[in-house]
Parts: C-alpha cells; sequence; structure tokens
C-alpha cells in the first residue's frame, strides 16, 4: 500500500512539474480553458528516472488513472473530457478522453505566444548551404491564422480533407495548424512522389483543397511540384482549389483554380479563433507508402494522440527549456508529423525544419549544421548513418559537436556498427544513443532506451524498453505468449494507447483484418522481436522477412547484421528466392563503403564465411550482389519487393519504382543480377 501510494504522489509529482498548477482554469476571448502550462520544472527529469519503474507499472496497472493525470495537466481543454478510456482490442476500438473538447493548434500555438511570444518555434534549414531562417511563436501564429482563415473563405468546413504537397518549410506546418485549427483533416503527402501516387491519395481522402509550390529543391536539384500536381489533378474530378506556394519564383502555369498562395494569405486577418474539436475527430490522414496495392490511410485522432506526442518528445529526448531539437525528417512522414511539428510545438520547444539531403554540398552538411544552430537533439533514420559512415570520419570531427546530448535513430533497426559509430564519432562516446521502435499506426515512441531507470548505456541494436503504457507481448505462431527472458517472436501491444490509429480511412474492415485479426485481443506490429536476459527488446524485423532454408526459419535482419560487420560494407539487404533443393536460398545485395577497394569476388568469399561464423553454414548467401545502391522509398526503407522479384529473374513486373528516392538504381540491380546469374 505504500509503494502504490509513493507511485501515485510521484505521478502527481510529474503533472504539477509539467504543469505548474495543472488545473487552473484562466479566461481568454470570453472563454474558459483548463490550461496546463508547459515545461516549469527541470527537476521532474531525474525525479521520473529514479522513479521510472514504479511509474511504469501503475501506468499499465491503472491506465486510466494515469492517462487522466497526463491529459489534465498537459494539454489545454475547452471542455473537459469525462471519460478517460472506452477500448476492446478485440475490435480495435481506441476511444479516448470522451466529451472532452480541445483544439490542437491552440495547444501548439497560442499558450505559448501568451508566455512567450517571441520564442522561436522552427528553424528553417533551407536547401542551400549554410542558410536558415527563424520563425517565432507569434510568426507562426498569424501564418497559421492567416491560412485558416484563406481556407473558410474558399469553403473549407470541419471535416473537410485538405492535401498538402509542399518542401519541408514553415508554410508546411503552419497549413498543417491552420487545417487543425478550423477542424479541417490534413493529408500531408511527401512533396516527391509521383502524380500516380499523389492522385490515389488525393481521391482516396476526397480532399477538394491541395497545396503545393512551384518547385522544390533538395541537394541542389529542382523538383518540378506545381507540374506534378498539375498531372494529378487532371486523374482527380473532385479538387476544386490548388494553393501554390512560391519557393524559388520559378514561372510556372497557373490555371483558373490555382492561387497563389503568398497572396492570397496577405489578404486575410492575422486572427482566427479555434474551432472546439472532440476528442475522437480526425486529426489528419497519414498514407504507408511503398507497399503494393492501393493507398492505406491511416487515421489519428486528436487529444490521445497529441498527448502521446508531447509526453514521448520531452521523455525520450530529454528536451529541457531552451534545447534546440533536429529531427532530419520530412514532414510528409509520421516522423515529421509527430517529432518536427505536433511534439516539440505542444512543449513550446524549438524545432528544426530540414529541407536538404545529407550530403549536401558534402557529406557534412548534418555536422556543420549542428555547430552552427549549435543542436541539441538530434534524430535521424539508420539508412542516413549507413550512408554517411561510408565517408572519412573528418567529415564529422572538423565541426563542433559539443552542444549535442542525445542521438536518436527511426525508421528501421539499426546494426551494431552503425550504432558504434553514430555514438562513438558523432556522439564523442558522451551522448545518449536513443534507437527507437514505433510506428505510423502507433503515432508516437512505443519502444525506447529513454526513460529509464538505471543509468546503463543503451545496448547496440536494441530499442530497449517500452515507454509508459506501452505493454509489448511476444507471441509464437499459435498465438501463445512468450514468458519470460531469452525469448522470441511476433511482437505485439497489449492494451490500448491514446496514440494508436483509429482505423484505415474508409476501410475498417482492412484496418481489423492488418492488425487485430491474426492475434485476437492484441495489435499485432507485423514485426518481429526478441527479449533479452535484461528484458531488453531488438526488433529482428518484419515477420514476413523470413526465409525458410531446408525447414530453418531465418530472419532476413540476421543475416544483414552479418553481413553489415564487414569492414567494408555500407549496408546490406537479405531477401529469399525459390531453390530447387533448399525450397528458398538466401539472395544478398551489398552496397560498399566509398574508399573501399576488395574485388567483389574476394568480398563474396569474405562474406559467406563472416555469416558461416557468426550464424552457422546453412545462413551463408547463396548469391551475393555488389549493388550500386538499394531500393528505397522516399521515407529511406528498402523496398524489398522489387529485391525479390529482381532475384526470382521476375524484371518484368517489377511495379511502380517513381516514388522511389533513386529509381535508376532498380536498372542497375537488375543489371548486375544478370551478369551474376549467367
Amino acid at each position: 500500500m505504500a509503494s502504490l501510494q509513493r507511485t501515485r504522489s510521484a505521478v502527481r509529482f510529474i503533472s504539477r512539474a509539467i504543469s505548474g498548477n495543472s488545473r487552473a482554469p484562466f479566461t481568454r476571448q470570453g472563454q474558459k480553458r483548463f490550461l496546463c502550462s508547459s515545461n516549469k520544472s527541470n527537476s521532474r527529469l531525474a525525479f521520473v528516472s529514479s522513479e521510472h519503474d514504479e511509474i511504469y507499472k501503475r501506468s499499465i496497472n491503472d491506465p486510466s488513472t494515469f492517462w487522466r493525470e497526463q491529459a489534465s495537466s498537459r494539454l489545454q481543454w475547452i471542455k473537459p473530457f469525462t471519460k478517460v478510456m472506452d477500448c476492446d482490442m478485440n475490435i480495435g476500438q481506441h476511444r479516448w478522453f470522451m466529451d472532452g473538447q480541445l483544439n490542437v493548434s491552440e495547444n501548439c500555438l497560442d499558450r505559448h505566444v501568451e508566455k512567450n511570444p517571441d520564442s522561436v518555434a522552427f528553424i528553417w534549414e533551407k536547401d542551400e548551404p549554410g542558410t536558415h531562417e527563424t520563425l517565432t511563436y507569434r510568426e507562426l501564429l498569424k501564418m497559421t491564422c492567416q491560412i485558416a482563415n484563406m481556407l473558410k473563405k474558399h469553403g473549407v468546413k470541419k471535416g473537410d480533407r485538405v492535401c498538402i504537397y509542399l518542401p519541408n518549410c514553415p508554410l508546411a506546418a503552419a497549413t498543417m495548424l491552420a487545417c487543425s485549427r478550423i477542424g479541417a483533416v490534413h493529408s500531408v503527402v511527401f512533396a516527391g512522389f509521383s502524380a500516380e501516387a499523389l492522385a490515389n491519395r488525393i481521391t482516396d481522402a476526397g480532399a477538394e483543397i491541395v497545396f503545393t509550390a512551384d518547385q522544390g529543391v533538395r541537394g541542389s536539384k529542382t523538383i518540378q511540384l506545381k507540374r506534378t500536381v498539375d498531372e494529378a489533378v487532371n486523374k482527380c474530378s473532385g479538387v476544386r482549389h490548388v494553393f501554390v506556394m512560391s519557393r524559388t519564383g520559378a514561372d510556372v502555369p497557373m490555371g483558373k483554380n490555382d492561387i497563389p498562395l503568398e497572396k492570397a494569405m496577405s489578404q486575410e486577418s492575422t486572427e482566427c479563433p479555434v474551432e472546439p474539436m472532440n476528442s475522437e475527430d480526425m486529426l489528419f490522414l497519414l498514407y504507408t507508402s511503398g507497399s503494393t496495392g492501393r493507398p492505406k490511410g491511416i487515421q489519428h485522432s486528436q487529444a490521445g494522440y497529441l498527448l502521446y506526442t508531447n509526453l514521448t518528445f520531452q521523455y525520450v529526448f530529454d528536451y529541457k527549456p531552451g534545447d534546440i531539437f533536429s529531427c532530419a525528417a520530412d514532414i510528409g512522414w509520421i516522423t515529421g508529423h509527430s517529432y518536427v511539428v505536433y511534439g516539440p510545438l505542444s512543449n513550446g520547444a524549438t524545432s528544426v525544419l530540414f529541407e536538404s539531403i545529407p550530403t549536401y554540398p558534402d557529406p557534412g552538411r548534418y555536422w556543420e549544421t549542428v555547430e552552427r544552430l549549435k543542436i541539441n537533439q538530434f534524430y535521424t533514420a539508420p539508412t542516413a548513418i549507413r550512408l554517411l559512415y561510408k565517408y572519412e570520419d573528418e567529415w564529422v570531427k572538423k565541426y563542433d559537436r559539443s552542444s549535442l546530448r542525445i542521438l536518436g535513430t527511426v525508421g528501421e533497426p539499426i546494426n551494431a556498427e552503425a550504432w558504434h559509430w553514430y555514438n562513438e564519432v558523432v556522439g564523442e562516446s558522451r551522448c545518449t544513443v536513443v534507437d527507437t521502435w514505433w510506428q505510423t499506426e502507433t503515432g508516437g515512441i512505443f519502444i525506447a532506451p529513454r526513460p529509464s531507470s538505471d543509468n546503463s548505456a543503451p545496448k547496440p541494436e536494441f530499442a530497449t524498453r517500452p515507454f509508459f503504457g506501452v505493454e509489448p507481448v511476444l507471441l509464437d505462431s499459435e498465438g501463445v505468449e512468450l514468458r519470460g527472458n531469452n525469448v522470441s517472436g511476433n511482437l505485439c501491444i497489449r492494451g490500448s494507447v491514446p496514440s494508436m490509429a483509429r482505423t484505415v480511412y474508409g476501410d475498417h474492415r482492412r484496418f481489423l483484418e492488418t492488425y487485430y485479426t491474426a492475434f485476437p485481443g492484441y495489435y499485432f506490429t507485423g514485426d518481429g522481436a526478441l527479449r533479452d536476459e535484461d528484458g531488453h527488446y531488438r526488433i529482428t524485423g518484419r515477420v514476413d522477412d523470413v526465409i525458410n532454408i531446408s525447414g530453418h526459419r531465418l530472419g532476413t535482419a540476421e543475416v544483414e547484421d552479418a553481413l553489415d560487420n564487414h569492414p567494408d560494407v555500407a549496408e546490406s539487404a537479405v531477401v529469399g528466392f525459390p531453390h530447387d533443393i533448399k525450397g528458398e536460398g538466401i539472395y544478398a545485395y551489398v552496397t560498399l563503403k566509398e574508399h573501399a577497394t576488395i574485388t567483389p569476388e574476394n568480398l563474396r568469399l569474405e562474406l559467406k564465411e563472416l555469416v558461416k561464423k557468426e550464424i552457422g553454414s546453412f545462413a551463408a548467401p547463396e548469391l551475393i550482389q555488389v549493388a550500386p545502391g538499394l531500393p528505397k522509398t522516399r521515407s529511406g526503407k528498402i523496398m524489398r519487393r522489387i529485391l525479390r522479384k529482381v532475384a526470382a529473374n521476375e524484371f518484368e513486373d517489377l511495379g511502380d519504382v517513381s516514388t522511389l528516392a533513386e529509381p535508376s538504381v532498380v536498372e542497375g540491380i537488375v543489371n548486375e543480377h544478370k551478369k551474376i546469374v549467367q
């Protein structure tokens, strides 16, 4: 009883420390609000670490009380909620903070403008080397209100869908916030997808308004955004208006329904009242990419998503007032939604919008930016890390990185070699590396090394431990829970978390079949994981990335980890291919580091021996291709279906490759494959 009381006191302490006066009402424009002021105390961070285990247990055993306290203290409510949760994992039902009303834009902007109007909301690190622009919370609120008023003038109402196809810039974020301010639903599409991919997303969402720019720039390359939108809109029957931002000033064709964005904004007031939104109203749609079949619109709601991104942003990244946080993701991905826009802004933080690529104008771009902007937390994908460690360490060491405290990774498991390079070279072995696991469907970080109660260093290749409220479960193929440590199985989640996706837009049956049918009563992540002797989690890859070799089921991630340990290998991808004797054989694609001199023949011999040593002879790849690159989506994930088809000699049916970051890579892979199998 004493322990339980102590834990309750601890959670109340968090709430008070975060909010100051957690439930104090205040009057603004004649309306009562229930306010949480953010970030008044730093002592709570050390306190949370010391009490982590007890707080985590309570978040699992008494989720209603835990999340009530967090929602009441961290968010500003227009109308307080009456019931915390109504969830049923058997039918994929997630309903949180019922009867409550708030506005996401107000939580991200207005409450901070009232206290610190001139604090910096965004630093826009533009594509042009050495350039950046800052935008204060006051300026961002004015911009947001102008866009919101412009949308209302053109007939956009609560519940309408708005498609955003813009560069990674403040206007894009302001458009997201403007939609949330008036209750419209935004659907951000990464400004690099093809016209066909964009049209599919516009049509599925039923969007009548599209935002784009004349052109985009990335790595000095010009991207014809307006041209792409014109092609897409010609395939869609319902688009009424296209707002066009001027990014480069290029002279682009403007049709009768095209409207210059900045000119339209300039005619609008810089004040716009917020629309009260129910907790479970839709906030945004985000379409998964890189897979076959029609787009899958993941639907997220208001309060639960905002609360969870707010909480995880602060604690996973050890954010303190005055820090400069940089997430290198584009806002077209869930990482950009949660940890460029909503998580940072709801905490009153300063967030960096990175428009360029990590190798422009040279491989030191990230680290020059860290030095110039004095970045404290840096969050990027393992794909980018592996790309950069192909180059000489001098590209890192020539820049001052003493401001860094936290180094984060996101998007896929990071191999040990890349982790050590990130930790030792970039972080000088003094920064905490947080390898985070989560998904578009979870909305926010589910497993990460922070916060924690132990002081041990994070483990390479381990996402480590679940965040508050998240209960991972490992199940075997029959759905039986694997208890204890030193086990591996299908990674599922028991119990609801506020940020989880509510449905697939327009297709709830697909939502249930994808995530809740395989293992009834659980959310099935689609990933495999192992839990080690310390109870820490390592993601082993998608469970469908399993090769059955003569009856041995082998995860592709295991083989890739072994291949990546070779000093000349920058990155690898392993797939299965039809084998007359074994059923499946292993086909490995590897890319080399910049200065590798080893011959392909010697490399193949050494890699086979390395896999035999680390896993066993049965796991040695039958075929190894030294590839010119790997086919990746714009978010950096490897499109394995293409690699599987190449390995199976199915060259005529590779599907749409226009959504790849570098479509030309596919032709090189096919040509190399033909040489190998001749």
